[in-house]
C-alpha cells in the first residue's frame, strides 16, 4: 500500500496505530518456540483490536495448554515422536488465528496498519524457550528432591 492510497483511504476509514503479529509470523514462532509464543502474539493482537477480555482468555488457555505439555512430557515414551508437539500446538494456533483473528489482521493491515518484525518474534521465541526449559528443570529439581 502507498503513502498516498493511506491518505486517501485515512479521509474514509482510521488508519490503525498499534502494530500486530502477523499470521505468518505466528504460526512460524509457535512451530519453533512452542505454545508461549502463540499466547503471548495472539494477546498482543486482541489487546490491539481492544478486545481484551479475549486477550485474557488466551492466557488462560495458554496456561492451561502449557500444564499439558509439562504433564505429557513427563509420561510420553522415549520412542514417541518429538516432531508431534510442534505440529500439534501449530495447528491448534492456526485453529484459533483463523477463527478470531483472521479478518482483524486482513483489516488491519488492509488500513495501513503495521506488523511487527520478525526477528521480534525470534527474541519472543528464544525468550519462550527459555521459560520452558526453566520451568521444566524446575519440576525436575523438585520432584528430584521429593524422592
Amino acid at each position: 500500500m502507498t503513502p498516498e492510497s493511506n491518505l486517501e483511504k485515512s479521509v474514509f476509514e482510521e488508519i490503525p496505530t498499534e502494530k500486530i503479529y502477523s499470521e505468518k509470523a505466528i504460526r512460524i514462532g509457535t512451530f519453533f518456540a512452542g505454545p508461549l509464543v502463540a499466547g503471548y502474539c495472539i494477546a498482543e493482537n486482541f489487546k490491539a483490536f481492544n478486545d481484551f477480555e479475549k486477550a485474557k482468555n488466551t492466557w488462560i488457555i495458554t496456561t492451561l495448554s502449557m500444564i499439558a505439555i509439562i504433564g505429557l512430557i513427563f509420561i510420553i515414551p522415549d520412542n514417541f515422536p518429538s516432531i508431534l508437539f510442534p505440529v500439534l500446538y501449530s495447528v491448534v494456533a492456526s485453529y484459533f488465528l483463523k477463527k478470531f483473528q483472521e479478518q482483524d489482521i486482513q483489516n488491519h493491515i488492509q488500513n495501513g496498519g503495521e506488523t511487527f518484525g520478525g526477528w521480534r518474534v525470534v527474541l519472543i521465541g528464544l525468550l519462550s524457550i527459555l521459560i520452558f526449559f526453566g520451568i521444566i528443570m524446575s519440576v525436575v529439581l523438585l520432584t528430584e528432591n521429593s524422592i
